[in-house]
């Protein structure tokens, strides 16, 4: 439900592991400083973005294969942009950290097995699109 600021706590995570990848956003605002980037209102709106696509996995959860070309494209996407594969790890431990955030005592061993299973098959499809891409 609350979107951007879960999404904000997943980037500020994300440019803490690795402030590189700040350099792959590039808007009106400039994005060279995570504070800067995180205010500006194209990257909140890329944030919303990377969120529904979120939304989106969790509620195919029964069948994330019915994803593939969509997560084949958007892998496609972020290659195109320049992103590397090994990026997609730095984003999971971005994701995990907001999820133990977010939910505190309600994080669990098997709650964050769960979330790796479903973030695995997401980065799996995205990594054949963007090796198609490559």
């Amino acid at each position: 439900k609350n979107k951007v600021p879960h999404g904000i706590v997943m980037f500020t995570r994300l440019f803490e592991l690795d402030p590189a990848l700040l350099s792959l956003f590039s808007y009106k605002t400039e994005c060279s400083v995570a504070p800067d980037c995180l205010s500006s209102p194209e990257f909140l709106e890329h944030v919303t973005k990377v969120m529904v696509v979120i939304d989106a996995a969790v509620s195919h959860l029964d069948d994330l294969h019915s994803l593939e070309d969509f997560l084949m494209n958007l892998g496609k996407k972020h290659q195109a942009v320049g992103v590397k594969t090994h990026s997609f790890t730095v984003v999971g431990e971005a994701l995990l950290h907001m999820l133990q955030c977010s939910l505190g005592a309600s994080y669990t061993t098997a709650l964050r097995q769960a979330w790796l299973n479903m973030y695995g098959v997401v980065v799996s499809a995205m990594t054949r699109g963007w090796a198609v891409n490559g």
